[in-house]
């Protein structure tokens, strides 16, 4: 079961959740047709901006495969406080790409459908 984020250009976010295995393989960085997730998403077209796995871990766009790693980090994206100048910390993430352990998929739309998202998810409030 995969909580999948979709988020447009104007900041609104939607979240759907999708039992197809049809994403395990793709990497962070790649697009994908909407119809893989929903049949109500065709025509629409998303890009991979990132996931997390069971445990909170993040996955990373240059680690390759679908493995947790311990990386060695500066400042930076994964490393945010740090003491001194020139810490380093160990932490651990995962590879880029989708697995049976990745659990949700942050998504933003690069190509629109012909039904607005506002239709298809009218049930749900959009978060801002």
């Amino acid at each position: 079961m995969f909580k999948i984020n979709i988020s447009t250009k104007d900041g609104k976010t939607f979240k759907i959740e999708s039992d197809n295995e049809g994403l395990i393989g793709k990497k962070i960085g790649e697009s994908f047709n909407g119809r893989d997730i929903s049949n109500d998403l065709q025509g629409y077209e998303f890009e991979i901006k990132g996931t997390s796995d069971k445990a909170g871990f993040a996955g990373v766009k240059d680690l390759k495969g679908p493995n947790l790693r311990k990386v060695l980090l500066t400042k930076g994206k994964f490393l945010h406080k740090v003491k001194n100048k020139g810490v380093r910390k160990k932490k651990t993430l995962r590879g880029n790409e989708i697995s049976l352990s990745t659990v949700q998929i942050n998504t933003i739309v690069s190509k629109e459908g012909s039904k607005k998202l506002e239709e298809i998810f009218k049930k749900e409030s959009p978060t801002q």
